[in-house]
């Protein structure tokens, strides 16, 4: 009996932060449950790659928005020079 396709991924650049976790979580489990066949373990690999990805260029947009945010004395946001780490 043939197996059913897997639903067509979404493209990994339009996932939010958290649904692209929530996928490579489950291309964890699904790699770190084995029994899988090679060719779908490297096609979960080259997933979860790219999801890995994702999630770090999400967090790393995120950790500069923080960065660049400032508290004024005054009680509002604004943006502050980046200065070379």
């Amino acid at each position: 009996m043939p197996s059913k396709p897997s639903p067509r991924p979404l493209k990994t650049e339009t996932l939010s932060f958290e649904d692209a976790l929530r996928e490579l979580e489950s291309v964890v489990a699904q790699l770190e449950t084995g029994g899988v066949p090679l060719e779908t373990s490297l096609q979960l690999l080259q997933r979860g790659q790219e999801l890995a990805a994702r999630c770090e260029q999400v967090l790393g947009k995120a950790e500069l928005t923080l960065r660049t945010l400032v508290l004024t004395d005054e009680g509002e946001l604004e943006l502050e020079e980046n200065e070379e780490e």
